[in-house]
């Protein structure tokens, strides 16, 4: 299965740092929009889901 990736909307402009994701049934997937070829990083959607409350609660 080919995964999707997007950059958010936050990504406009001259924002052109920003990191892709993915998501597929299981896992969750990020990359950096400017090396795609680099790799990703894939998380469970716990821990993904854990990720995010953590970024919130700062």
């Amino acid at each position: 299965m080919e995964l999707k990736f997007f950059k958010s909307s936050y990504s406009e402009g001259a924002h052109t740092d920003c990191v892709e994701a993915a998501f597929g049934e299981q896992e969750r997937h990020f990359r950096d929009s400017k090396n795609p070829d680099g790799g990703t990083l894939s998380l469970s959607p716990a821990a993904y889901s854990a990720f995010i409350g953590a970024l919130k609660a700062e």
